[in-house]
């Protein structure tokens, strides 16, 4: 299996994080949402590899198949992680690809390494450019709503996310975009990644303001997100990330979930690869979005 060292831990063991890399091409560099692993991208690296691109996926530390240090769960190590991964690996142009809370990382990266190696950013179901309601932020969510979330991890984390699961992909008593099977492969994905990064990571993504960092994306961007998404609400996020961004391509999915890549895993695909081979072209400024 392939491994890469980002760091050690208090007591001076390696923290290495797991990868697949597949394909040859133009890099894209796939960044998981909470609380999965690189296996969500399943679906994308089966395919995406076929169209002359090299695609990479690692696992997020605490997750998957990488180290489970104690500590280290806030998105400058995330960013010096994702560091790690593109020098290791020499990658150069590279699109990166940030779901839900991967979205935090593309951000924070741009900014904390000056957009080093990348040449184009992706946005899905992200989470900025910031959650949490404050003063400053009157359009975030409740705070409570992530105390919320942390007293029921801790308390219970395997009720919690098969709870979780069938909301992230909006599954309803009529409504099941994704099968039995899907759930019950995510929730042995999240149940093996580490409680402590599993609860640190709704701090990390709750807390952190990405406002600043999204200002410093100079590259073409591309933002998808789902109108039907209870986990990261559109609003809350793409919205305002738009706006932050006007200049980026902003596609909005019609009744699609916070799980998109799964639950409408073509579309993706197939605006993923427009976006990467093709390029964005400029937009008007704000106000003109991509709805189907």
């Amino acid at each position: 299996m392939n491994f890469i060292k980002v760091g050690t831990d208090a007591s001076g063991n390696d923290i290495e994080v797991f990868y697949q890399d597949l394909g040859t091409g133009r890099p894209v560099v796939l960044i998981h949402g909470w609380p999965l692993s690189s296996q969500l991208w399943d679906y994308q690296l089966a395919e995406l590899p076929k169209h002359n691109l090299r695609v990479i996926a690692y696992d997020r530390r605490g997750f998957g198949k990488s180290s489970q240090p104690w500590d280290g769960y806030n998105y400058d190590t995330f960013a010096d992680d994702l560091k790690a991964v593109l020098d290791t690996l020499d990658l150069q142009n590279v699109t990166l690809v940030g779901m839900s809370m991967g979205g935090g990382e593309v951000a924070r990266y741009m900014s904390r390494h000056g957009g080093a190696r990348v040449s184009k950013v992706v946005f899905l179901s992200a989470i900025t450019p910031y959650l949490l309601k404050t003063d400053d932020n009157p359009d975030g969510v409740d705070g409570d709503v992530f105390d919320d979330m942390k007293e029921k991890l801790t308390k219970d984390r395997a009720d919690f996310l098969q709870t979780f699961g069938k909301q992230f992909y909006g599954m309803g008593f009529l409504d099941k975009p994704v099968s039995q099977a899907q759930l019950d492969g995510d929730f042995a994905r999240a149940y093996a990644a580490s409680q402590k990064a599993t609860v640190d990571c709704v701090t990390a993504f709750a807390e952190t303001d990405f406002r600043d960092d999204l200002a410093q994306i100079h590259v073409p961007t591309l933002i998808i997100h789902g109108d039907a998404d209870k986990v990261v609400p559109i609003e809350a996020s793409a919205e305002r990330t738009a706006a932050a961004l006007p200049n980026a391509e902003y596609i909005v999915y019609e009744g699609a979930p916070h799980g998109l890549v799964v639950s409408e895993k073509d579309r993706v695909i197939e605006d993923l690869l427009s976006f990467i081979q093709e390029g964005v072209s400029v937009r008007e400024p704000i106000g003109t979005t991509t709805l189907y």
